[in-house]
């Protein structure tokens, strides 16, 4: 809304296209074309806390997750067959 100037949905959308953020996970991109959100993926392993890798659990279950992959945006994001019709 910063960047559209405005709260009106069009305006909103506009600003965003390409837009990227750096997030806890990473930098995240709004794709022009279809406005979908590119984001790094995670491949993780359910394993005990204090395993390798594994600092805290979940919701105190004795267990948390351990990145085994991560994949950059630019090699997770797919190509769209979107046909997304844009307003003028």
């Amino acid at each position: 809304m910063r960047k559209a100037q405005s709260t009106d949905a069009k305006k909103v959308a506009f600003a965003m296209e390409g837009m990227t953020y750096k997030s806890p996970i990473g930098e995240v991109k709004m794709r022009k074309n279809d406005h979908q959100l590119e984001a790094p993926l995670y491949l993780g392993i359910w394993a005990k806390k204090g395993s390798k890798g594994v600092k805290y659990d979940a919701e105190n279950t004795g267990y948390g997750f351990r990145t085994e992959v991560t994949w950059d945006s630019y090699i997770s994001a797919q190509p769209t067959s979107c046909q997304m019709k844009r307003p003028s």
